[in-house]
């Protein structure tokens, strides 16, 4: 089960530039255009990948065989599974934004 702790970590670095890319659409700190398309390409497209799949092996590993899922901190999953609240609540707002248009 270490892989899954490898995608965890994955998850939550993806997740922090999740972050990262919510801060850069409200301010544009970052002067490089290169810099800046990495981060929202980390931050929206993988983390929108990654978490998801984390959370749910998580839960499909925690409904099969808990003791297998020790392997994996559980703050690292309470935090992707945060993350994955807030990623649903950008997406609904990205949503709502589009049919008030």
């Amino acid at each position: 089960m270490r892989w899954l702790l490898f995608l965890s970590r994955v998850a939550l670095i993806c997740n922090l530039f999740f972050l990262v890319a919510l801060s850069l659409r409200l301010w544009n700190w970052i002067g490089s255009a290169d810099l800046q398309s990495t981060i929202i390409i980390l931050g929206y497209v993988l983390s929108m990948l990654f978490n998801p799949l984390t959370v749910l092996t998580c839960l499909f590993v925690y409904i099969l065989n808990r003791q297998k899922l020790a392997v994996v901190p559980g703050w690292l999953i309470v935090t992707n599974v945060v993350f994955l609240f807030l990623q649903l609540i950008f997406v609904l707002s990205l949503n709502i934004d589009e049919i008030k248009s």
